[in-house]
């Protein structure tokens, strides 16, 4: 008895819908770690992309190159500081000679410096967040927008945060460092419409390296802890903000609120925050409430 074959849906026969991202080729401040290094893998094991990465750390980078295995070789890394603006030049000019095209320039490198008052935190403290969190992003953009600019699809991917929606006790200078940043991104995104897509993207906390130079662990506090997103979570939604070339992305739900009160009640949202966290003792913002 001959045997009917099964009818195969149309919809299996399609081809694979084709994404803006596919083959292009990123560089990717502050890859070796955290939401970069994320970004840097799904870009590459979902859209066969090239990445460049930069960062300080030469161990971190070795032990990413190991684990992407057979796609190791769409990935490679430059050591060095972002806050070293001639290093980002030499890099623009080491690319161009070269005939490295670049589509795509993600800024992820950042720092969150301890919880501390604005008046007991150090001027020389304050530059470095500056330089680390917002000028680095000006010299990668200023370096590499010549490159950019010969792409069919340039995009400019900065990440902010949410400090920079709603300010919180204890982080001036990381406030003000991405405050500039969200301010500086707005003014991209209006000069090169049409020309770039620019993406200004607000995380709230993520379990990641970012808090390094605390005075505790996000795992020794509940309250903190418990809207911490994980990093593998804030990197997906990220990823798939990119795919859909969105413009402003607000992520996290301590993000979402902060957004939304603070547009609402700005000064009475940062007076509640403040009270709350005084209340918690938390340890992370205990600095802060010693020296009132």
């Amino acid at each position: 008895m001959q045997k009917i074959a099964k009818s195969v849906p149309a919809c299996y026969n399609k081809p694979m819908k084709r994404s803006w991202l596919d083959g292009k080729t990123f560089l990717i401040s502050g890859a070796s770690s955290g939401l970069g290094r994320g970004l840097a893998e799904k870009l590459i094991s979902f859209h066969d992309c090239r990445i460049i990465g930069i960062g300080r750390s030469e161990k971190k980078f070795e032990d990413f190159v190991a684990s992407l295995k057979e796609n190791a070789d769409k990935f490679s890394y430059r050591v060095f500081d972002v806050t070293d603006e001639a290093k980002w030049i030499s890099l623009a000019r080491e690319l161009k000679e070269n005939g490295v095209k670049i589509d795509g320039l993600i800024n992820c490198a950042g720092m969150l410096p301890p919880f501390r008052s604005a008046v007991k935190t150090a001027v020389s403290d304050t530059e470095i967040v500056i330089k680390t969190n917002f000028l680095s992003c000006v010299y990668a953009v200023n370096a590499v927008y010549p490159l950019l600019a010969a792409s069919d699809t340039p995009a400019i991917v900065n990440i902010s945060s949410a400090a920079a929606l709603a300010t919180i006790v204890g982080t001036s200078a990381y406030s003000a460092s991405k405050s500039a940043l969200k301010s500086y991104t707005e003014a991209l995104s209006l000069e090169l419409r049409g020309k770039v897509y620019v993406s200004l993207v607000m995380p709230g906390f993520a379990r990641t390296g970012i808090f390094r130079l605390q005075n505790t662990s996000i795992e020794d506090d509940k309250l903190i802890r418990s809207f911490c997103m994980p990093a593998d979570k804030m990197t997906n939604k990220i990823y798939r903000g990119l795919k859909r070339k969105k413009t402003r992305m607000v992520i996290g739900k301590d993000a979402r609120a902060m957004d939304f009160f603070y547009r609402l009640f700005p000064k009475p949202t940062m007076l509640a925050v403040k009270a709350v966290l005084r209340r918690a003792k938390i340890k992370l913002f205990e600095e802060v409430f010693d020296e009132e």
